[in-house]
């Protein structure tokens, strides 16, 4: 190849180079600019009872604008809540109790102009966008475990998680929006399991 055209080969490849990250970048400063900072996690306790343990939580979020305009045209959306217990092990890993997971479906219904939101096979109606979110993001009371032994002192702990749960998304929906971060709807959090009385 000669050597002219090996170096023009060579600009016109970090001219596309730099095109591409001046283009990301660009993408990146007009992204939603909450991320994964909009939601947030107001209560999050843990309670033994006779039936098990009890969890109550609070997650507060406003959809971003790109995320309920794919609502209103058809698209639903999957909210997950997940509860995980553990018995901390110092000599192995920490030894799960429990898995517990509610699961929401969230549809608009441009007929009835009406939120729908199913859950374990029930659904129910809203008139607003608000009062169906407001309805899942709150749990009081919730059973996320069996109850432990009387006189068990092990150290317990819960990881919680509450998303958007984007695998349930249509696939072309999926592969259009990678990297956005208004569709990275997502919190995290352990507690420790209060000590029996």
């Amino acid at each position: 190849m000669p050597r002219m055209r090996r170096r023009e080969l060579l600009k016109s490849s970090a001219s596309a180079l730099l095109a591409f990250a001046a283009m990301t970048a660009g993408s990146a400063a007009h992204a939603w600019p909450g991320g994964k900072s909009n939601i947030e996690l107001k209560k999050l306790q843990v309670s033994r009872s006779d039936d098990g343990l009890l969890l109550n939580y609070d997650v507060r979020f406003d959809l971003p604008k790109e995320v309920e305009d794919a609502l209103i045209k058809g698209v639903s959306l999957v909210f997950l809540a997940e509860a995980e217990t553990f018995r901390s092990r110092w000599y192995w890993t920490d030894k799960p109790r429990g898995l517990a997971v509610r699961r929401w479906r969230l549809t608009y219904q441009p007929l009835t102009r009406q939120w729908r939101l199913s859950f374990d096979g029930l659904s129910r109606h809203y008139t607003r966008l608000a009062e169906a979110l407001n309805a899942m993001t709150r749990g009081s009371n919730w059973r996320i475990a069996d109850a432990l032994p009387n006189g068990d002192e092990q150290d317990y702990y819960v990881d919680f998680k509450f998303k958007l749960d984007t695998d349930e998304l249509p696939r072309p929906l999926q592969l259009g929006f990678g990297g956005q971060s208004e569709w990275d709807l997502a919190i995290e959090r352990r507690i420790s399991v209060p000590p029996s009385r």
